[in-house]
Protein backbone atom coordinates (compact mmCIF):
# COMPACT_ATOMS: atom_id res chain seq x y z
CA UNK A 1 0.00 0.00 0.00
CA UNK A 2 1.41 3.75 -0.41
CA UNK A 3 0.27 6.77 0.63
CA UNK A 4 -2.09 9.13 -2.01
CA UNK A 5 -2.60 12.61 -1.78
CA UNK A 6 -5.50 11.83 -4.80
CA UNK A 7 -7.96 10.43 -2.18
CA UNK A 8 -9.08 9.92 1.36
CA UNK A 9 -10.56 7.04 2.15
CA UNK A 10 -12.79 8.40 5.23
CA UNK A 11 -13.13 6.60 8.39
CA UNK A 12 -17.03 6.10 8.15
CA UNK A 13 -16.42 3.16 6.77
CA UNK A 14 -16.38 4.36 2.90
CA UNK A 15 -13.06 3.16 2.18
CA UNK A 16 -12.81 -0.68 2.47
CA UNK A 17 -13.61 -2.37 6.00
CA UNK A 18 -12.77 -5.99 6.61
CA UNK A 19 -15.72 -7.64 7.38
CA UNK A 20 -16.05 -8.13 11.43
CA UNK A 21 -13.19 -4.97 11.64
CA UNK A 22 -16.15 -2.61 12.88
CA UNK A 23 -13.92 0.02 15.99
CA UNK A 24 -10.23 -1.57 14.62
CA UNK A 25 -7.92 0.54 12.72
CA UNK A 26 -7.90 -0.86 9.04
CA UNK A 27 -4.63 0.07 6.98
CA UNK A 28 -7.01 0.94 3.94
CA UNK A 29 -8.75 3.88 5.84
CA UNK A 30 -5.03 5.24 7.07
CA UNK A 31 -3.71 4.60 3.12
CA UNK A 32 -4.65 4.38 -0.36
CA UNK A 33 -4.74 1.81 -2.39
CA UNK A 34 -1.82 1.33 -4.55
CA UNK A 35 -3.87 2.08 -8.00
CA UNK A 36 -0.90 1.08 -9.79
CA UNK A 37 -1.63 -2.24 -9.75
CA UNK A 38 -5.17 -4.00 -10.32
CA UNK A 39 -6.19 -5.38 -7.02
CA UNK A 40 -5.56 -1.61 -5.35
CA UNK A 41 -7.48 -0.12 -8.22
CA UNK A 42 -10.54 -2.30 -8.04
CA UNK A 43 -10.44 -1.65 -4.03
CA UNK A 44 -10.34 1.76 -4.87
CA UNK A 45 -13.14 2.34 -7.54
CA UNK A 46 -15.25 0.00 -5.19
CA UNK A 47 -15.73 2.84 -2.72
CA UNK A 48 -18.61 5.53 -2.20
CA UNK A 49 -15.51 7.84 -1.73
CA UNK A 50 -14.79 7.45 -5.49
CA UNK A 51 -18.36 7.45 -6.85
CA UNK A 52 -18.92 10.77 -4.66
CA UNK A 53 -16.07 12.64 -5.90
CA UNK A 54 -15.84 11.14 -9.63
CA UNK A 55 -19.75 12.46 -9.63
CA UNK A 56 -19.12 15.47 -7.92
CA UNK A 57 -16.24 16.19 -10.38
CA UNK A 58 -18.35 15.63 -13.20
CA UNK A 59 -21.00 18.05 -11.74
CA UNK A 60 -18.48 20.88 -11.64
CA UNK A 61 -17.26 20.28 -14.99
CA UNK A 62 -21.05 20.49 -16.13
CA UNK A 63 -21.55 23.25 -14.00
CA UNK A 64 -18.80 24.79 -16.03
CA UNK A 65 -20.18 24.44 -19.36
CA UNK A 66 -17.98 21.87 -20.36
CA UNK A 67 -20.13 18.90 -20.84
CA UNK A 68 -20.91 18.12 -24.26
CA UNK A 69 -24.34 16.34 -23.27
CA UNK A 70 -25.42 18.40 -20.15
CA UNK A 71 -25.99 21.75 -18.88
CA UNK A 72 -27.64 22.07 -15.08
CA UNK A 73 -30.50 24.35 -14.21
CA UNK A 74 -30.55 27.13 -11.82
CA UNK A 75 -30.57 26.88 -7.97
CA UNK A 76 -34.45 27.68 -8.04
CA UNK A 77 -34.46 24.37 -10.07
CA UNK A 78 -33.16 22.40 -7.14
CA UNK A 79 -35.01 23.97 -4.43
CA UNK A 80 -38.17 22.87 -6.61
CA UNK A 81 -37.22 19.76 -6.99
CA UNK A 82 -36.58 19.73 -3.19
CA UNK A 83 -39.86 21.54 -2.65
CA UNK A 84 -41.61 18.29 -4.70
CA UNK A 85 -39.84 15.49 -3.19
CA UNK A 86 -40.89 16.62 0.11
CA UNK A 87 -44.58 16.95 -0.71
CA UNK A 88 -44.60 13.34 -2.32
CA UNK A 89 -42.89 12.45 1.11
CA UNK A 90 -45.48 14.34 3.26
CA UNK A 91 -48.27 12.31 1.15
CA UNK A 92 -46.60 9.03 1.37
CA UNK A 93 -45.68 9.24 5.39
CA UNK A 94 -48.18 12.15 6.75
CA UNK A 95 -46.66 10.26 10.23
CA UNK A 96 -43.61 10.86 11.34
CA UNK A 97 -41.12 8.17 10.56
CA UNK A 98 -40.27 7.41 7.45
CA UNK A 99 -38.93 4.02 6.76
CA UNK A 100 -35.52 3.11 4.83
CA UNK A 101 -35.19 2.85 0.87
CA UNK A 102 -35.17 -0.71 0.83
CA UNK A 103 -36.63 -3.67 -0.60
CA UNK A 104 -38.87 -4.09 2.52
CA UNK A 105 -41.39 -1.57 1.19
CA UNK A 106 -41.82 -3.73 -1.71
CA UNK A 107 -42.41 -6.62 0.05
CA UNK A 108 -45.05 -4.38 1.82
CA UNK A 109 -47.24 -3.44 -1.42
CA UNK A 110 -50.68 -3.89 -0.86
CA UNK A 111 -50.73 -3.23 2.78
CA UNK A 112 -49.54 -6.36 3.43
CA UNK A 113 -46.89 -7.26 5.80
CA UNK A 114 -45.35 -10.59 4.25
CA UNK A 115 -42.38 -10.32 6.66
CA UNK A 116 -44.83 -11.23 8.94
CA UNK A 117 -46.35 -13.73 7.03
CA UNK A 118 -42.34 -15.29 6.08
CA UNK A 119 -41.76 -15.03 9.78
CA UNK A 120 -44.96 -17.29 10.28
CA UNK A 121 -43.88 -19.81 8.18
CA UNK A 122 -40.35 -19.81 9.64
CA UNK A 123 -41.57 -20.57 12.79
CA UNK A 124 -41.06 -19.61 16.27
CA UNK A 125 -38.41 -22.58 17.12
CA UNK A 126 -36.10 -20.57 15.21
CA UNK A 127 -33.54 -17.61 17.12
CA UNK A 128 -32.81 -14.05 15.77
CA UNK A 129 -29.15 -15.68 13.84
CA UNK A 130 -31.35 -17.57 11.71
CA UNK A 131 -34.62 -15.62 11.08
CA UNK A 132 -32.10 -13.03 9.77
CA UNK A 133 -29.95 -15.28 7.53
CA UNK A 134 -33.81 -16.68 5.79
CA UNK A 135 -34.42 -12.63 5.60
CA UNK A 136 -31.08 -12.09 3.64
CA UNK A 137 -31.26 -14.93 1.20
CA UNK A 138 -34.99 -13.82 0.75
CA UNK A 139 -34.15 -10.14 0.09
CA UNK A 140 -30.40 -10.81 -1.79
CA UNK A 141 -32.50 -12.94 -4.99
CA UNK A 142 -35.29 -10.16 -4.87
CA UNK A 143 -32.79 -7.45 -5.23
CA UNK A 144 -31.21 -9.29 -8.01
CA UNK A 145 -34.13 -9.86 -9.73
CA UNK A 146 -35.21 -6.05 -9.49
CA UNK A 147 -33.88 -3.95 -12.29
CA UNK A 148 -37.08 -2.61 -14.58
CA UNK A 149 -39.67 -4.98 -15.83
CA UNK A 150 -41.26 -2.92 -18.79
CA UNK A 151 -44.73 -1.43 -18.98
CA UNK A 152 -46.61 -4.10 -19.34
CA UNK A 153 -45.34 -6.95 -17.27
CA UNK A 154 -47.49 -7.81 -14.12
CA UNK A 155 -47.82 -9.95 -11.52
CA UNK A 156 -51.18 -11.61 -9.94
CA UNK A 157 -51.12 -13.07 -5.74
CA UNK A 158 -53.04 -15.65 -6.16
CA UNK A 159 -53.79 -15.58 -2.06
CA UNK A 160 -55.14 -11.75 -2.22
CA UNK A 161 -56.08 -11.55 -6.20
CA UNK A 162 -54.36 -7.80 -6.06
CA UNK A 163 -52.36 -7.04 -9.59
CA UNK A 164 -48.94 -5.60 -9.55
CA UNK A 165 -46.29 -4.14 -11.78
CA UNK A 166 -42.98 -2.74 -12.11
CA UNK A 167 -40.64 -2.93 -8.40
CA UNK A 168 -43.73 -4.12 -6.77
CA UNK A 169 -44.56 -6.60 -9.17
CA UNK A 170 -41.08 -7.63 -8.76
CA UNK A 171 -41.13 -7.83 -5.13
CA UNK A 172 -44.17 -9.67 -4.37
CA UNK A 173 -43.37 -12.49 -7.11
CA UNK A 174 -40.10 -12.91 -5.81
CA UNK A 175 -41.45 -13.37 -2.25
CA UNK A 176 -43.52 -16.01 -3.42
CA UNK A 177 -40.92 -17.48 -5.63
CA UNK A 178 -38.88 -17.77 -2.21
CA UNK A 179 -41.36 -19.39 -0.07
CA UNK A 180 -42.14 -21.67 -2.61
CA UNK A 181 -38.49 -23.29 -2.64
CA UNK A 182 -38.05 -21.84 -6.16
CA UNK A 183 -34.23 -21.49 -4.88
CA UNK A 184 -33.58 -23.83 -2.46
CA UNK A 185 -32.01 -27.42 -3.14
CA UNK A 186 -33.22 -29.07 -0.23
CA UNK A 187 -36.51 -29.96 -0.15
CA UNK A 188 -37.31 -30.01 3.51
CA UNK A 189 -35.83 -26.24 3.88
CA UNK A 190 -37.55 -24.61 1.54
CA UNK A 191 -37.35 -21.21 2.86
CA UNK A 192 -33.06 -20.53 2.09
CA UNK A 193 -31.78 -19.89 -1.00
CA UNK A 194 -28.21 -21.78 -1.97
CA UNK A 195 -26.12 -22.40 -4.16
CA UNK A 196 -27.21 -25.54 -5.61
CA UNK A 197 -30.21 -24.45 -6.34
CA UNK A 198 -29.15 -21.18 -8.02
CA UNK A 199 -27.08 -23.16 -10.06
CA UNK A 200 -29.88 -25.54 -11.61
CA UNK A 201 -32.18 -22.72 -11.74
CA UNK A 202 -34.42 -23.14 -15.61
CA UNK A 203 -35.28 -19.44 -17.02
CA UNK A 204 -38.54 -21.41 -17.74
CA UNK A 205 -39.29 -22.22 -13.74
CA UNK A 206 -38.25 -18.51 -13.13
CA UNK A 207 -40.70 -17.25 -15.92
CA UNK A 208 -43.68 -19.46 -14.29
CA UNK A 209 -42.77 -17.99 -11.07
CA UNK A 210 -43.16 -14.63 -12.37
CA UNK A 211 -46.41 -15.62 -14.67
CA UNK A 212 -44.58 -14.57 -17.71
CA UNK A 213 -45.97 -15.58 -20.79
CA UNK A 214 -46.17 -14.11 -24.55
CA UNK A 215 -48.59 -11.58 -23.82
CA UNK A 216 -47.19 -11.22 -20.19
CA UNK A 217 -43.20 -10.39 -21.01
CA UNK A 218 -41.10 -9.47 -18.71
CA UNK A 219 -37.82 -7.54 -20.03
CA UNK A 220 -34.60 -9.17 -19.53
CA UNK A 221 -35.53 -12.75 -17.76
CA UNK A 222 -33.08 -15.12 -19.55
CA UNK A 223 -30.64 -11.80 -18.24
CA UNK A 224 -32.01 -12.14 -14.65
CA UNK A 225 -31.53 -16.31 -14.47
CA UNK A 226 -28.54 -15.96 -16.12
CA UNK A 227 -27.56 -13.90 -12.49
CA UNK A 228 -29.05 -15.95 -9.83
CA UNK A 229 -27.30 -19.13 -11.92
CA UNK A 230 -23.96 -16.81 -11.60
CA UNK A 231 -24.45 -15.86 -8.18
CA UNK A 232 -24.88 -19.82 -7.26
CA UNK A 233 -21.41 -20.11 -8.91
CA UNK A 234 -19.82 -17.21 -7.23
CA UNK A 235 -21.13 -18.65 -3.78
CA UNK A 236 -20.28 -21.87 -4.01
CA UNK A 237 -16.84 -20.98 -4.36
CA UNK A 238 -16.34 -19.03 -1.74
CA UNK A 239 -17.27 -21.06 1.30
CA UNK A 240 -15.11 -18.91 3.22
CA UNK A 241 -18.07 -16.36 3.26
CA UNK A 242 -21.09 -18.22 2.05
CA UNK A 243 -20.48 -21.24 4.11
CA UNK A 244 -20.61 -24.34 2.71
CA UNK A 245 -24.02 -24.88 1.39
CA UNK A 246 -23.08 -21.32 -0.31
CA UNK A 247 -25.70 -19.55 1.21
CA UNK A 248 -26.50 -15.47 0.79
CA UNK A 249 -26.84 -15.56 4.71
CA UNK A 250 -23.47 -16.80 5.09
CA UNK A 251 -22.94 -12.75 4.88
CA UNK A 252 -24.53 -12.43 8.31
CA UNK A 253 -21.62 -14.42 10.08
CA UNK A 254 -18.86 -12.75 7.70
CA UNK A 255 -19.63 -9.78 9.00
CA UNK A 256 -21.14 -10.09 12.63
CA UNK A 257 -19.28 -13.28 14.39
CA UNK A 258 -16.30 -13.66 11.87
CA UNK A 259 -14.26 -16.17 13.76
CA UNK A 260 -17.51 -18.32 13.94
CA UNK A 261 -21.17 -18.69 15.10
CA UNK A 262 -20.38 -19.25 18.36
CA UNK A 263 -18.86 -16.04 19.07
CA UNK A 264 -21.11 -13.55 20.34
CA UNK A 265 -22.76 -11.42 17.50
CA UNK A 266 -20.46 -7.55 17.13
CA UNK A 267 -22.24 -4.97 19.08
CA UNK A 268 -22.49 -2.63 14.95
CA UNK A 269 -20.69 -2.79 11.87
CA UNK A 270 -20.87 0.23 9.24
CA UNK A 271 -22.85 0.17 6.23
CA UNK A 272 -20.07 0.02 3.50
CA UNK A 273 -18.80 -2.96 5.30
CA UNK A 274 -21.86 -4.78 4.33
CA UNK A 275 -21.59 -2.95 0.17
CA UNK A 276 -17.79 -4.04 0.78
CA UNK A 277 -18.59 -7.63 1.07
CA UNK A 278 -20.95 -7.56 -1.33
CA UNK A 279 -18.36 -6.00 -3.75
CA UNK A 280 -15.62 -7.68 -3.11
CA UNK A 281 -17.66 -11.29 -3.44
CA UNK A 282 -20.16 -10.74 -6.09
CA UNK A 283 -18.58 -8.13 -8.78
CA UNK A 284 -18.04 -11.24 -10.62
CA UNK A 285 -21.58 -12.39 -11.73
CA UNK A 286 -22.22 -9.27 -13.28
CA UNK A 287 -22.67 -9.70 -17.12
CA UNK A 288 -20.73 -6.55 -18.26
CA UNK A 289 -16.61 -7.24 -19.34
CA UNK A 290 -15.90 -4.75 -17.21
CA UNK A 291 -12.40 -5.43 -15.16
CA UNK A 292 -9.73 -3.24 -14.41
CA UNK A 293 -7.39 -5.28 -16.08
CA UNK A 294 -9.36 -4.81 -19.39
CA UNK A 295 -7.55 -1.57 -20.81
CA UNK A 296 -4.00 -0.23 -20.93
CA UNK A 297 -1.58 -0.19 -18.54
CA UNK A 298 -1.62 3.58 -18.38
CA UNK A 299 -5.24 3.68 -18.16
CA UNK A 300 -6.34 4.52 -21.44
CA UNK A 301 -8.73 2.87 -23.46
CA UNK A 302 -6.00 1.96 -26.29
CA UNK A 303 -5.58 -1.82 -27.17
CA UNK A 304 -3.59 -4.39 -25.12
CA UNK A 305 -5.76 -4.84 -22.37
CA UNK A 306 -6.67 -8.13 -22.82
CA UNK A 307 -8.52 -9.08 -19.05
CA UNK A 308 -7.09 -11.91 -16.78
CA UNK A 309 -10.64 -12.81 -16.35
CA UNK A 310 -9.12 -12.58 -12.12
CA UNK A 311 -12.87 -12.42 -10.90
CA UNK A 312 -11.32 -10.61 -8.10
CA UNK A 313 -10.76 -7.53 -10.78
CA UNK A 314 -14.55 -7.47 -12.01
CA UNK A 315 -15.75 -4.11 -11.74
CA UNK A 316 -19.57 -4.77 -12.29
CA UNK A 317 -21.08 -1.69 -12.54
CA UNK A 318 -18.67 0.75 -13.34
CA UNK A 319 -18.15 2.55 -16.52
CA UNK A 320 -15.83 4.31 -18.99
CA UNK A 321 -16.23 8.09 -18.53
CA UNK A 322 -13.14 10.25 -20.92
CA UNK A 323 -13.79 13.38 -18.48
CA UNK A 324 -13.07 11.26 -15.32
CA UNK A 325 -9.63 11.32 -13.74
CA UNK A 326 -8.06 9.94 -11.02
CA UNK A 327 -4.69 7.97 -9.98
CA UNK A 328 -3.18 4.73 -12.02
CA UNK A 329 -5.31 2.11 -13.13
CA UNK A 330 -8.66 3.94 -11.96
CA UNK A 331 -8.22 7.00 -14.46
CA UNK A 332 -11.39 6.70 -16.66
CA UNK A 333 -13.47 4.56 -14.98
CA UNK A 334 -17.16 6.00 -13.17
CA UNK A 335 -18.00 3.60 -10.37
CA UNK A 336 -22.08 3.33 -9.17
CA UNK A 337 -22.86 0.15 -7.97
CA UNK A 338 -26.64 0.67 -7.92
CA UNK A 339 -27.49 -3.03 -7.58
CA UNK A 340 -24.96 -3.78 -5.16
CA UNK A 341 -26.14 -0.20 -3.05
CA UNK A 342 -29.92 -1.36 -3.58
CA UNK A 343 -29.15 -4.55 -1.78
CA UNK A 344 -26.96 -2.64 0.98
CA UNK A 345 -29.96 -0.37 1.82
CA UNK A 346 -32.50 -3.56 2.02
CA UNK A 347 -30.00 -5.37 4.11
CA UNK A 348 -30.12 -2.26 6.91
CA UNK A 349 -32.90 -3.46 8.04
CA UNK A 350 -32.24 -7.20 8.52
CA UNK A 351 -29.38 -6.61 10.62
CA UNK A 352 -30.93 -4.07 12.60
CA UNK A 353 -33.81 -6.67 13.44
CA UNK A 354 -31.44 -9.01 14.96
CA UNK A 355 -29.72 -6.70 17.39
CA UNK A 356 -26.85 -4.74 14.69
CA UNK A 357 -26.28 -1.59 14.96
CA UNK A 358 -25.49 -0.31 11.34
CA UNK A 359 -23.57 2.54 11.68
CA UNK A 360 -22.98 5.61 9.03
CA UNK A 361 -25.67 5.26 6.72
CA UNK A 362 -24.73 8.61 4.77
CA UNK A 363 -21.55 7.07 3.43
CA UNK A 364 -24.11 5.30 1.01
CA UNK A 365 -24.91 7.37 -2.26
CA UNK A 366 -28.10 8.30 -4.19
CA UNK A 367 -29.17 5.34 -6.58
CA UNK A 368 -28.51 6.67 -9.85
CA UNK A 369 -31.68 4.73 -11.84
CA UNK A 370 -34.82 5.62 -13.46
CA UNK A 371 -36.87 7.41 -11.04
CA UNK A 372 -33.96 9.72 -9.21
CA UNK A 373 -32.41 10.18 -12.46
CA UNK A 374 -35.85 10.90 -14.31
CA UNK A 375 -36.33 13.32 -11.57
CA UNK A 376 -34.11 15.59 -11.83
CA UNK A 377 -34.51 15.59 -15.60
CA UNK A 378 -38.51 15.99 -14.82
CA UNK A 379 -37.84 18.77 -12.80
CA UNK A 380 -34.89 20.77 -15.37
CA UNK A 381 -31.88 20.20 -12.65
CA UNK A 382 -30.52 17.98 -15.60
CA UNK A 383 -31.17 19.47 -18.83
CA UNK A 384 -29.48 17.48 -21.95
CA UNK A 385 -28.05 20.25 -24.49
CA UNK A 386 -30.06 18.31 -27.47
CA UNK A 387 -33.61 16.91 -26.63
CA UNK A 388 -33.31 15.01 -29.41
CA UNK A 389 -30.95 12.97 -26.64
CA UNK A 390 -34.20 12.04 -24.66
CA UNK A 391 -35.81 9.84 -28.01
CA UNK A 392 -33.13 7.58 -28.65
CA UNK A 393 -31.88 4.61 -27.45
CA UNK A 394 -29.06 4.45 -25.13
CA UNK A 395 -26.70 1.51 -23.86
CA UNK A 396 -26.13 1.44 -20.20
CA UNK A 397 -22.26 1.88 -21.47
CA UNK A 398 -22.86 5.39 -22.95
CA UNK A 399 -21.21 8.04 -22.16
CA UNK A 400 -24.54 10.41 -21.83
CA UNK A 401 -26.40 8.00 -19.77
CA UNK A 402 -22.69 7.12 -17.40
CA UNK A 403 -22.86 11.22 -16.80
CA UNK A 404 -26.61 11.31 -16.31
CA UNK A 405 -26.08 8.65 -13.58
CA UNK A 406 -23.09 10.34 -12.27
CA UNK A 407 -25.34 13.74 -12.35
CA UNK A 408 -27.64 12.08 -10.40
CA UNK A 409 -25.80 10.93 -7.67
CA UNK A 410 -24.27 14.12 -6.93
CA UNK A 411 -27.33 16.58 -7.00
CA UNK A 412 -29.52 14.04 -4.75
CA UNK A 413 -26.93 15.02 -2.12
CA UNK A 414 -27.18 18.66 -2.79
CA UNK A 415 -30.73 18.16 -2.52
CA UNK A 416 -31.28 15.96 0.54
CA UNK A 417 -30.35 18.86 2.78
CA UNK A 418 -32.95 20.83 1.00
CA UNK A 419 -35.54 17.92 1.33
CA UNK A 420 -34.73 18.23 5.56
CA UNK A 421 -35.25 21.97 5.52
CA UNK A 422 -38.50 22.35 3.86
CA UNK A 423 -39.47 18.96 6.37
CA UNK A 424 -37.48 20.71 9.24
CA UNK A 425 -35.79 17.13 9.63
CA UNK A 426 -32.06 16.82 10.91
CA UNK A 427 -29.49 14.67 9.05
CA UNK A 428 -29.97 12.09 11.99
CA UNK A 429 -33.73 12.10 11.73
CA UNK A 430 -33.75 11.61 8.33
CA UNK A 431 -30.67 10.19 6.56
CA UNK A 432 -29.87 9.74 2.81
CA UNK A 433 -31.93 6.38 3.23
CA UNK A 434 -35.08 7.70 4.18
CA UNK A 435 -34.62 10.87 1.58
CA UNK A 436 -34.70 8.20 -1.19
CA UNK A 437 -37.62 6.58 0.44
CA UNK A 438 -40.02 9.32 1.08
CA UNK A 439 -38.74 10.88 -1.00
CA UNK A 440 -36.69 11.10 -4.05
CA UNK A 441 -37.76 7.64 -6.04
CA UNK A 442 -41.00 8.26 -5.57
CA UNK A 443 -41.29 11.86 -6.90
CA UNK A 444 -39.32 10.60 -9.84
CA UNK A 445 -41.96 7.53 -10.98
CA UNK A 446 -44.93 10.56 -9.53
CA UNK A 447 -43.62 13.31 -12.48
CA UNK A 448 -43.11 10.34 -14.87
CA UNK A 449 -46.61 8.68 -14.67
CA UNK A 450 -47.68 12.60 -14.83
CA UNK A 451 -45.59 13.21 -18.00
CA UNK A 452 -45.38 10.06 -19.69
CA UNK A 453 -48.01 7.20 -18.27
CA UNK A 454 -45.15 6.23 -16.19
CA UNK A 455 -42.59 5.86 -18.54
CA UNK A 456 -39.00 7.23 -17.35
CA UNK A 457 -37.51 10.28 -19.44
CA UNK A 458 -34.55 8.32 -21.61
CA UNK A 459 -34.53 5.01 -23.05
CA UNK A 460 -32.17 2.37 -22.07
CA UNK A 461 -31.63 -0.82 -23.49
CA UNK A 462 -31.68 -3.28 -20.67
CA UNK A 463 -30.74 -6.91 -19.75
CA UNK A 464 -32.31 -7.09 -16.46
CA UNK A 465 -28.86 -6.54 -14.53
CA UNK A 466 -28.22 -2.88 -14.45
CA UNK A 467 -31.75 -0.91 -14.56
Amino acid sequence: MSRSTDIDLPADGSGSLRPGGAGAVDPSIEFAPDTGHPAGAATLLRTTTAIRQRAGALLARARRGESQWFRIGSDDALEDAARTVAEVTRERYPWDTIPYHSRWRHFEAGGIDRRQQLDALLGKGIDARQRARAHIDLVLVSVLLDAGAGPTWHYTESATGERFTRSEGLGVASFHAFTSGLFSSDPDHPLQVDAAGLRGLVTERLGDAFQVSEVNPLVGLAGRATLLRRLGEAMSEQPETFGDDGRPAGMFDALVAPFGAATPPTAEITAHQILSLLLETLSRIWPSANAIDSIAADGSDSAGGIGTGDPSLALGDCWRHSAVHGPGLTNGWMPFHKLSQWLTYSLLEPFEWAGVKVRHLDALTALPEYRNGGLLIDSGVIVPRDAAFLSRKWKAGDEFIVEWRALTVALLDEIAPRVRKVLDRTEEELPLACVLEGGTWAAGRVLAQRLRDGAPPLQIESDGTVF
